[in-house]
């Protein structure tokens, strides 16, 4: 049996065909969608990378593992929560990974007989990185029982396709840099500017038109399938592909603008926390399932634990491979197979890296509370009735004070539930260091002799540009 599990950063859900986005972005993998399931409704419980992909190998949520906020120093995962990729070893599954999250936490390495760390000169790694390492590795291990895990990024900024994939989402005819376009000026006006200037902007140059972001976005994403369509074409020609369980999933997805958030993944909204949650196992998965209700990224684990309890793979010891106590996640068969339509009927939501945030989602509505808005201007309580308001653009928790109530206990219930009389994570991060981009934001504007409460007051590009030239060395 092989499990290849494939991690899509920064990948939203609405921006594939097969999640009715009208621009071919994903042909592969639709393919793969309909040679397997899809979920429809599958989010991300806790955001971004570093917490989301802490639940993917836990099964757990960040107020069980303690694990709330991406790039924090407050942060740590005991050895004694057990780890997908450890679990499987320990049944007798060769283990192998091309990522970098290693670089983030150490955590992330654990369990891996190889750890073939991506992480190169850029900052940045496509697809191209990860396949040159992952399809050898494939080919070494064919003939054995594995669980490799592969970390794409390519959907992530800055936006850096091959520049012959951008032509069909942006026409030569148009100019991204023509300056009467004023498109790109709430952006460049953004009190988080002075981070997305040196990690995003200065990478791609002095664009006016915010539609050629959005271009680049999907030339990406088209770049990415590519990449995955390469490696399920080596699976063939290796002849292992009916064998394989590939799992798609996205640890969170993208911003384009929505929420005053420019191409960044923050904010509970739809566009950061609807993911891609795809799996095809040839023989076993039926074809062309579409599961409506809703799912997280922690059904992950158990899925997979039962996945191979349904094998049953001769070199496997299955009796090493319990279920960890406390999982937050369920396993997805019973979705899969049509038994029931999702595994939760509702999700809870959580952040702590630009803003501080919790929520729920159900079926129908979306309820977020803000601890702290960060860089963002935002209502403490915002509800939103998604099936007439998809967009999230109408705040009904003064118009629906009743209803903005009960959202607001069942979430202090969970959460005191969760904590049991320990420490809220999320309160002590924000009582010690504050939120961890915002501290990035102060470091930039200090080393370009400003602060953060004069920046905030007035917040435009040409000012904190001023500052930077009139400075020596380089900020960063």
């Amino acid at each position: 049996m092989k499990i290849i599990l494939i991690s899509l950063d920064t990948l939203r859900a609405s921006r594939l065909s097969s999640y009715g986005y009208g621009k071919a972005t994903s042909p592969h993998m639709d393919q793969i969608a309909r040679e397997g399931v899809l979920f429809e409704q599958a989010f991300a419980a806790d955001i971004p990378t570093e917490v989301a992909h802490t639940g993917v190998f836990t099964g757990k949520v960040g107020l069980t593992t303690g694990v709330v906020s991406h790039g924090s120093e407050l942060t740590h995962l005991p050895k004694s929560v057990e780890w997908l990729p450890a679990l499987l070893r320990s049944a007798g599954f060769t283990t192998g990974a091309v990522d970098n999250l290693y670089q983030l936490k150490e955590w992330f390495a654990r369990g891996y007989t190889y750890y073939l760390n991506s992480v190169g000169g850029n900052r940045w790694i496509d697809g191209r990185t990860v396949n040159d390492m992952a399809l050898p590795w494939i080919e070494q291990h064919k003939d054995e029982d594995f669980f490799l895990f592969l970390h794409y990024w390519d959907a992530h900024t800055p936006y850096l396709p091959p520049e012959s994939y951008i032509p069909e989402f942006y026409s030569p005819d148009k100019d991204a840099y023509d300056s009467r376009n004023k498109s790109m000026e709430p952006a460049y006006n953004h009190t988080a500017y002075p981070f997305f200037k040196h990690h995003h902007y200065d990478l791609v140059g002095p664009v006016t038109d915010s539609n050629y972001y959005d271009a680049l976005y999907d030339a990406e994403i088209r770049y990415l399938d590519d990449c995955l369509k390469e490696l399920d074409n080596h699976l063939e020609k290796l002849g292992i592909k009916e064998d394989t369980l590939i799992v798609l999933f996205g640890d969170h997805g993208e911003s384009l603008t929505e929420h005053d958030i420019y191409w960044d993944h923050c904010g509970l909204y739809e566009p950061t926390v609807h993911i891609p949650l795809i799996m095809r196992w040839p023989g076993r998965i039926p074809v062309g399932r579409r599961v409506k209700g809703l799912v997280q990224q922690v059904d992950l684990l158990p899925t997979l634990l039962d996945s191979v309890r349904i094998e049953e793979p001769k070199g496997i010891n299955l009796a090493r491979l319990h279920d960890p106590a406390g999982l937050d996640g369920r396993s997805l068969w019973k979705a899969i197979t049509r038994e029931t339509e999702g595994t939760h009927d509702h999700v809870f939501l959580s952040e702590c890296a630009w803003q501080a945030a919790r929520g729920i989602r159900t079926e129908r509505y979306k309820f977020i509370r803000t601890h702290d808005s960060g860089p963002f201007t935002r209502e403490p309580r915002e509800l939103y009735d998604l099936a007439a308001d998809p967009g999230e653009k109408n705040n009904l928790a003064d118009l629906l004070p009743d209803l903005a109530d009960r959202f607001e206990k069942q979430l202090d219930e969970w959460v005191a539930g969760k904590l049991s009389g320990n420490p809220d994570p999320m309160m002590h991060q924000l009582a010690v260091k504050g939120l961890p981009f915002r501290r990035r934001i102060e470091q930039i504007l200090n080393a370009a002799g400003m602060t953060w409460e004069e920046w905030s007051l007035n917040p435009q590009r040409e000012r904190f540009d001023h500052a930077v030239r009139s400075k020596s060395t380089t900020v960063i």
